[in-house]
């Protein structure tokens, strides 16, 4: 490690100079500062919160920017994160089990680790922990599929819960058409089970919605919640409205993007009502539905809409409540980059920026593996007031 790496980002700037042999006064003629003012920034007595002003020290250092804060700017989990996505291309492109190949006949995991191994992913997902999911994913794609060859009966909803991780996985990380390959395979694969298609068009909402297909998700989704609603609420079971009304969500969501106020509040108003029949601290079918979750969406229903006042009270009021520690970090540090973008929106950087670190701090793969994430990042590390924390950190994602 080299010596400077452990040295404040004005010391850091010291250090360089000297290693470039210049003088402060040099130093501060390059940049068209006082010498003072070099003298300052090396001292920490004045701080360097523009990336302006990183970029320009950097130059006439002849340095990365992010050399400055001591890290580097081109982390390699970007590249694991690309890499990870290909193999799982790959996986989904693999048609060996279908065409009796032999090489489907590897060693593969056993059925009962396999179910385990099911279970585990989807922890990890709902933990943002996305690089131990993307090296999961390939193998348990091809055990699920051998058992399900194997035993369909017994092995569909293994199946079906696989292609669902994978495909929430890939809509995560930007990879909106190969989400839909996997949701389109969980719904093939789920076929005369309503609650497991159920289940799958969830995911498929999401990946049509994350490819700029809004009707055809609201479209997709509202069927599959009509299909699988009970007549009356009050003798429907915890899984079934909690599956039910994460739909209803998804079609608001929809209905939102594609400009739908009327449609937006009808589909979260009924989505609420089974929320409240629910109540909060379950997770059936992976859904974390219950009235904190529907209030959120409340909130990413009206930045769609482009009421982001609206956004920011709904974030307000629904963030103070216990419940909303009861949500998965996933879910949470989603929600806080929606948020932020509110902020942005209603130009307020500086409450945009304290989302972002909390977002980081709550599951910092949100920010650092999400295309998402790093977009906002970027959007808030631009502003002019943006908080010193939020460049250093836009700086040593290589986001600037």
């Amino acid at each position: 490690m080299d010596s400077s790496d452990l040295l404040p980002v004005g010391r850091r700037v010291a250090y360089w100079r000297g290693r470039r042999k210049l003088s402060q006064q040099v130093f501060a003629d390059r940049l068209g500062k006082s010498k003072s003012w070099v003298d300052k920034v090396e001292r920490g007595v004045r701080s360097l919160d523009k990336v302006s002003m990183l970029q320009d020290i950097a130059a006439v250092l002849r340095i990365d920017t992010a050399v400055l804060l001591g890290r580097d700017a081109q982390p390699a989990a970007v590249t694991e994160r690309a890499e990870g996505v290909e193999r799982i291309g790959e996986a989904l492109s693999t048609y060996e089990i279908a065409l009796c190949r032999p090489a489907a006949r590897r060693v593969l995991l056993p059925a009962d680790r396999l179910v385990r191994t099911v279970e585990h992913a989807w922890i990890m997902f709902e933990h943002a922990r996305y690089p131990q999911v993307i090296a999961m994913v390939p193998d348990l794609l091809a055990g699920a599929q051998r058992i399900h060859a194997d035993d369909p009966g017994w092995g569909r909803p293994l199946l079906v819960e696989a292609y669902r991780v994978t495909a929430s996985l890939l809509v995560k990380l930007g990879e909106a058409d190969l989400g839909w390959l996997a949701a389109d395979r969980a719904m093939a694969t789920a076929t005369g089970d309503p609650m497991l298609v159920a289940a799958a068009t969830v995911q498929l909402g999401q990946a049509l919605r994350a490819m700029g297909r809004a009707r055809a998700a609201m479209s997709a989704t509202l069927a599959a919640a009509y299909r699988i609603a009970p007549p009356d609420p009050d003798d429907g079971t915890p899984p079934e409205l909690s599956l039910c009304g994460t739909l209803l969500v998804q079609a608001a969501l929809a209905a939102a993007r594609h400009g739908d106020d009327q449609a937006t509040a009808d589909l979260i108003d009924e989505a609420a009502d089974m929320a409240a029949r629910v109540g909060d601290g379950h997770d059936h079918h992976r859904t974390a539905f219950g009235p904190t979750a529907v209030d959120l969406a409340r909130a990413a229903a009206a930045l769609e809409l482009g009421n982001a006042s609206e956004a920011v009270a709904w974030h307000e009021k629904t963030t103070k409540r216990d419940t909303w520690r009861w949500l998965p970090a996933e879910h949470r540090a989603a929600h806080l980059l929606d948020a932020a973008r509110a902020y942005l929106q209603a130009d307020d950087p500086i409450s945009a920026g304290r989302l972002l670190i909390d977002a980081d701090r709550t599951a910092p793969a949100e920010i650092r593996q999400r295309p998402a994430g790093r977009e906002v990042l970027a959007q808030v590390a631009r502003d002019p007031h943006a908080p010193t924390t939020i460049i250093q950190l836009a700086l040593t994602l290589g986001v600037t």
